[in-house]
């Protein structure tokens, strides 16, 4: 028996705003991003109402170490040692001592990652499974290709279903409720690039997909649309941040104009409480950050040639 399930996590009381996918196989059970640890009585819950306990767990699949993805894993294999995790070898380090994560989410969430995200346990390096990217998984009889996805962060894969053709693309799409009409570019710093982030969006259009599942928040229909779609959004974001930046040295001021300005233009899409979950979910300031640090690495770059800086986890 083959099954993929969404486990809606409820994050901060709200309902579609963080993904996990449950992925069932001849006995065998995955989750892809458990989500963090501050979801965890929900996530519990979830599987419980399908009979099944953390016990019953057999691997965890991280599209990335970020914490709404990530934070949640050492937790479970506090309770089922057994549990594989399989990520990118440039997250290993950073979950088995995840000390510099949290100083850099520190920075981004200043006071409130208990709140937000829970307490976020270290991985034994034992239960972890290295990913380059290129590898075949075999979960029961179901067969998931991982293709690295940088550009969101270094530290991205994707993983594609054979079996059905779901593409579990992490954050590489972007933030997308099924059956609303626009997809927010997440682009927090410190890894965005968007050259290879472009890349990245070709390499899963290319595979032609059946449907996209996004962390933020479960199935896309239509790929090659939303894929498109999320690219234009995302140049046109980026080319307003580069805007603001020409205009202002004001950290603060730049900011402040580009939240307003990507707010009102969610706004025009989606309208009452869908605006407002959409802006509240896509950390808007986070993106304005992500962004202008790409273009200040990218003026650097030209001034220097040949040097790029070392991107932090």
């Amino acid at each position: 028996m083959l099954a993929t399930t969404i486990l809606d996590t409820n994050w901060m009381g709200r309902p579609r705003s963080i993904a996990a996918a449950l992925l069932e196989s001849d006995g065998h059970r995955a989750i892809i991003d458990p989500g963090p640890a501050s979801v965890l009585p929900r996530l519990r819950q979830q599987l419980d109402s399908r009979g099944i306990g953390v016990s019953d767990l057999n691997a965890i699949l991280l599209t990335h170490i970020h914490l709404d993805h990530a934070g949640a894993t050492g937790a479970l294999i506090k309770e089922n040692p057994n549990l594989e995790v399989y990520v990118h070898k440039a997250g290993m380090l950073h979950l088995a001592n995840p000390s510099k994560l949290l100083a850099s989410a520190e920075r981004l969430w200043p006071g409130e990652l208990g709140h937000l995200f829970g307490e976020t346990l270290p991985v034994p390096f034992g239960n972890l499974r290295m990913l380059e990217g290129g590898e075949t998984l075999s979960l029961g009889s179901r067969h998931v290709e991982v293709v690295y996805t940088p550009g969101h962060a270094a530290h991205h894969v994707s993983y594609f279903d054979s079996s059905d053709g779901t593409a579990f693309v992490g954050d590489t799409t972007g933030f997308h409720i099924a059956g609303e009409p626009f997809v927010v570019p997440l682009a927090p710093p410190p890894d965005i690039d968007l050259e290879i982030w472009y890349a990245s969006l070709e390499a899963i259009a290319a595979r032609h997909p059946a449907r996209l599942f996004l962390t933020h928040f479960g199935y896309s229909k239509d790929p090659a649309t939303h894929i498109a779609e999320y690219r234009e959004n995302m140049q046109r974001w980026a080319d307003l941040a580069a805007k603001i930046l020409r205009s202002t040295r004001d950290e603060r001021g730049g900011r402040d104009a580009f939240v307003r300005a990507a707010s009102s233009e969610i706004e025009k899409h989606l309208t009452g409480a869908q605006a407002e979950h959409y802006i509240f979910n896509c950390g808007l300031h986070l993106t304005w950050l992500g962004l202008a640090r790409y273009h200040r690495k990218r003026a650097e770059a030209a001034v220097t040639p040949g040097t790029r800086p070392t991107p932090l986890p």
